[in-house]
């Protein structure tokens, strides 16, 4: 039961907002329709009929005491005159079967028992011939008697006038309760935007508002959103001052071997430097992410059109597929290419040609790189992108000396998107299919 409540409810913050204003007005209006403002209503209704059904238990004794029907009819039209009723003796037609209202008419029922109760001789109480008029019919000696009154002499006039005005009272005390309660969610929201930006890799300007509480908790974001950067700027700045540090010596050791005889030893330790710097530019380019990079507008279009030319310029077997969307995306344009040259990388190394195209909706940029490999298990697909994750299959980070951060770096690079990489199978080609999806 409060899942199914609790599915109905709204999900964001001003919807939630609105529904604790509104339920209690609500809440309260009915409660004083119903139980007051009835009640109220009812009341003086009873105290008018009460007085209405004396004022014809007169007419009806100055009948009686009527030496003839003339008498009779004379007394009780001057008499109504005063009173405001129109008396007609005997009554045109016959009186009807039992009273007369609407279904929806509360006062008309509280007229009609109090007019029996206080005056026996009422035949019945018609409220349906003119909504604006009361017509009763009194037994009397010389027959029927209709008497004819504004409906105003026995209920209550214009009830709902006090109706549309606790609605036009309670529509402007909510509204202007929200709007001093969206005084106190835009801050909340606003820093609900910063923390969403950042989480993205975007930096936008964002200052603590609203009450104590809320400032507070902004101070702390705006802290720790000051500590990760400069974390991430140290971590950077260090591994690349220990990667300029390494490339140094590396040099000077192929340029060494480079004076050496050519033989097997030679070339041996060559590969061994060279694996030595593609070793240090892996773990520099995991180390670096994207967080550091600057975002800019992107055509995706541009951006992989590109990295198809560098990939076949490298003598890469890499084709561009089908692309779907036009328009540009805010994203970091050398952190995306890395991840995708990564992919691609791994597709012509452990297949023999790759694929690249995308999907650009309202939402999010799909880059999807495909290969002919032989892919990768899905039981094991989640743990092949962790850092220096070596599976023992056909895909192999070890076969070509990597080390088993492409995958790792891709991924990286997504979640600082607000994305993910997603690995499948690809049904064009057979092989591994990888989705590099970001958030707009």
């Amino acid at each position: 039961m409060a899942f199914q409540i609790k599915s109905y409810m709204p999900r964001s913050l001003y919807g939630r907002a609105a529904l604790i204003l509104i339920v209690p007005v609500v809440t309260i209006q009915l409660i004083v329709s119903v139980i007051f403002i009835q009640r109220h209503f009812d009341g003086v209704t009873q105290q008018l009929s009460h007085g209405v059904a004396l004022e014809a238990q007169y007419l009806k004794a100055e009948v009686a005491a009527a030496p003839d029907l003339a008498a009779a009819l004379k007394r009780v039209q001057t008499i109504g005159a005063r009173l405001e009723m129109t008396v007609q003796l005997p009554a045109q037609g016959s009186p009807p079967d039992g009273d007369r209202r609407d279904f929806w008419d509360l006062s008309g029922r509280e007229v009609g028992s109090t007019l029996h109760d206080q005056f026996p001789a009422l035949l019945a109480v018609d409220l349906q011939a003119n909504p604006r008029l009361v017509l009763l019919w009194i037994d009397t000696r010389f027959g029927p008697m209709q008497v004819q009154m504004p409906r105003s002499r026995l209920t209550a006039s214009n009830p709902h006038q006090l109706l549309v005005v606790m609605a036009l009272a309670s529509v402007l005390m909510t509204a202007v309760a929200f709007a001093f309660l969206r005084n106190q969610l835009v801050p909340i929201t606003r820093m609900a935007r910063a923390a969403e930006a950042f989480g993205r890799g975007q930096i936008i300007p964002y200052r603590p508002r609203g009450a104590l509480e809320v400032r507070a908790a902004g101070m702390a974001f705006l802290d720790m959103r000051a500590r990760i950067e400069r974390q991430i700027e140290q971590r950077t700045l260090m591994l690349s001052g220990v990667s300029h540090d390494l490339r140094g010596p590396l040099t000077r050791m192929k340029l060494g071997l480079s004076l050496l005889p050519e033989d097997d030893e030679t070339l041996a330790l060559m590969g061994d430097v060279e694996d030595m710097e593609r070793l240090v530019d892996e773990f520099l380019a995991f180390a670096r992410g994207a967080a550091m990079e600057e975002t800019a507008l992107t055509d995706p279009a541009r951006l992989v059109a590109q990295v198809v030319e560098k990939a076949r310029r490298a003598g890469m077997a890499v084709t561009l597929g089908a692309c779907q969307g036009t328009g540009e995306v805010r994203l970091r344009p050398q952190a995306v290419m890395r991840a995708l040259e990564n992919l691609l990388g791994n597709a012509v190394r452990y297949g023999s040609r790759g694929e690249i195209s995308y999907v650009l909706t309202d939402r999010s940029l799909r880059l999807i790189v495909e290969d002919d490999g032989p892919g990768i298990p899905e039981a094991r697909r989640d743990e092949a992108v962790l850092p220096f994750t070596r599976l023992d299959t056909a895909r192999d980070p070890n076969k070509g000396g990597g080390v088993g951060l492409g995958l790792s770096i891709a991924a990286d690079i997504a979640r600082t998107h607000g994305g993910a990489l997603r690995l499948g199978k690809s049904a064009a080609l057979g092989g591994l299919k990888a989705e590099l999806v970001l958030a707009r």
